[in-house]
């Protein structure tokens, strides 16, 4: 019958343990010396080797000829051990035997000296789980236990065991193997198993075991089952996962707002088998060694090895940290809320038009880069939009203009409809809103301007969102003047998506201008308000206007 890798590959000795040394080399001692505690707590998270430490121990206090601390696996005492004819050492599940009248049983029966062996070992596994009143039946054993009875507890949830039970036993913390360690560790069995596993294949296998050597061999026995060179391409088939390069194409187009070339990679991703956790488990990944790069300079191990550096700087420089912050915050509350999705879909893509249209906390971080800029000394700041590069000098000289321009205006100006002549007004003023008047809006004297005619010329070259904004008249307005293209938009949102570079290109050379500025809010047009009220009042007499 098959024996699954995990199993056929558990470590015999100490020195086979991989990533531990901090626990191995005191057991090796404690053993040579016959220092030994009569209780130990290993603690640690799943894979890490405390059940595997807790056997080899078990062997090691019990060998007839030890080798170093470490057991010879030959000798009677040993290969009994090994085969579980030896009933001295005794494995016990607290998950399933966590009742007070297990302790009990296990409390009369450790009196008896042991039959075959020096010592009569319990190795209590997932001792957490263990009730309290047994517990209660375990802290005097463990407190007063007879000569030749050893214990050794593991859990994976040392929070739960109570204070009086760690305080009489030997803690001993085991790590998360490093990848490199594993991916180490699986390039040696593959190659002694036969099995053609490339080196990148062994990060991933590495990356995904989470610190968990276990797992790393479970998921390499997985996909060495069908046959064949177990590659990238392999492992990313058979666990269901899109790749870093991949979740780096989809926060490009994050860093972009560009939430249609997002969700139609996520729809090929989707109808190519990708499994939705994984690919979000990447994201988060991705965004989060983003996030430490951007302040650390440092990405850690988890996709340093598996994304080009350059890229991975790339992306760290496209995001503010507050906007890396929040992504990650919303990929969190989407795997929180998965498990109980009806549809996991819809869910995900919900999260990624919410990574690329941001929030309000948008705004924060676009203060903190400017609070960072004039930190550095800059006098003249540029957009922090995360959209893009710094203004061009022209760009700069045309929004100065237009600053100045909104500086000298009279109050009242900003609002003033276009043509409209006020009581009041200079004879100056008069005459230029009459100007203004006779001449067709948004023409600047380059004849009839029609927006709705450049928002469908440049309709195949845009994302679909900004199309909408720019043929809606309640969202956008433009007039071309002098070769100048000003748009206004009707909210923060689409003066934010207006910012963008490439799309301000695209607008400019559809409607055959050489600059191009954004407004905030709509040009009011048609009668003025005061104005007509102050007409009724002539027409009524009943109408007072103080």
């Amino acid at each position: 019958m098959y024996q699954a890798l995990y199993r056929k590959w558990r470590p015999r000795t100490f020195d086979d343990v991989i990533g531990q040394n901090h626990i191995t080399d005191i057991l090796l001692t404690q053993v040579k010396t016959g220092r030994l505690s009569h209780a130990y707590l290993f603690t640690g998270t799943r894979g890490t080797g405390k059940t595997t430490c807790a056997r080899i121990l078990s062997r090691a206090v019990n060998c007839l000829e030890p080798r170093n601390g470490s057991p010879c696996n030959a000798c009677p005492s040993c290969l009994g051990i090994e085969n579980g004819s030896i009933t001295d050492i005794v494995e016990i599940d607290a998950a399933s035997n966590n009742g007070v009248d297990n302790v009990r049983d296990l409390r009369e029966e450790a009196i008896f000296t042991p039959a075959f062996v020096r010592m009569r070992v319990y190795i209590i596994d997932e001792v957490h789980m263990l009730s309290p009143s047994a517990f209660n039946a375990l802290l005097k054993l463990l407190e007063e236990p007879p000569r030749h009875v050893l214990f050794i507890l593991a859990t994976t949830e040392v929070h739960k065991v109570p204070a009086t039970i760690l305080s009489r036993c030997q803690r001993f913390a085991f790590r998360r193997i490093m990848p490199d360690d594993i991916s180490k560790a699986l390039l040696r069995i593959a190659a002694a198993e036969g099995i053609a596993l490339s080196e990148e294949a062994s990060q991933i296998l590495a990356g995904l075991s989470d610190g968990a050597m276990r797992d790393a061999i479970s998921l390499l026995d997985q996909c060495a089952a069908p046959g064949g060179e177990v590659g990238a391409d392999r492992v990313k088939e058979v666990v269901g996962l899109a790749g870093y390069e991949t979740a780096a194409e989809i926060l490009g187009h994050a860093a972009r707002r560009d939430a249609s070339a997002a969700l139609a990679l996520f729809d090929r991703l989707w109808s190519a088998g990708a499994e939705v956790s994984a690919v979000m488990d990447e994201l988060s990944v991705l965004c989060r060694d983003l996030l430490i790069l951007n302040i650390t300079k440092n990405s850690g191990p988890r996709s340093a090895s598996l994304l080009n550096p350059g890229r991975a700087a790339e992306l760290a420089g496209a995001f503010g940290r507050e906007r890396l912050l929040e992504m990650l915050t919303v990929i969190r509350e989407y795997q929180s809320r998965s498990r109980y999705s009806t549809d996991r879909r819809v869910d995900a893509e919900l999260c990624l038009m919410r990574m690329c249209f941001g929030s309000q906390n948008d705004l924060l971080g676009r203060i903190s880069r400017i609070e960072e800029l004039l930190k550095g000394g800059r006098t003249a700041l540029p957009d922090c939009s995360d959209n893009g590069p710094p203004r061009t000098a022209a760009e700069e000289k045309t929004a100065g203009k237009t600053a100045e321009a909104q500086k000298n205006a009279g109050p009242g100006d900003a609002e003033r409809p276009v043509g409209i002549v006020r009581p009041g007004d200079t004879e100056s003023d008069a005459e230029n809103a009459r100007t203004k008047q006779a001449q067709p809006q948004g023409s600047g004297g380059n004849g009839s301007f029609d927006w709705s005619a450049v928002a469908e010329k440049v309709k195949d070259s845009i994302a679909f969102a900004d199309y909408q904004s720019l043929v809606n008249p309640a969202l956008t307005a433009a007039k071309l003047s002098q070769g100048t293209l000003t748009v206004f938009a009707a909210n923060n949102f689409v003066e934010m998506r207006l910012k963008d570079r490439k799309l301000q290109s695209i607008l400019k050379e559809a409607a055959g201008a050489s600059d191009i500025v954004i407004a905030a809010g709509l040009p009011q047009g048609g009668e003025d308000r005061l104005d007509k009220l102050l007409s009724l009042k002539g027409r009524f007499d009943n109408i007072t206007v103080e």
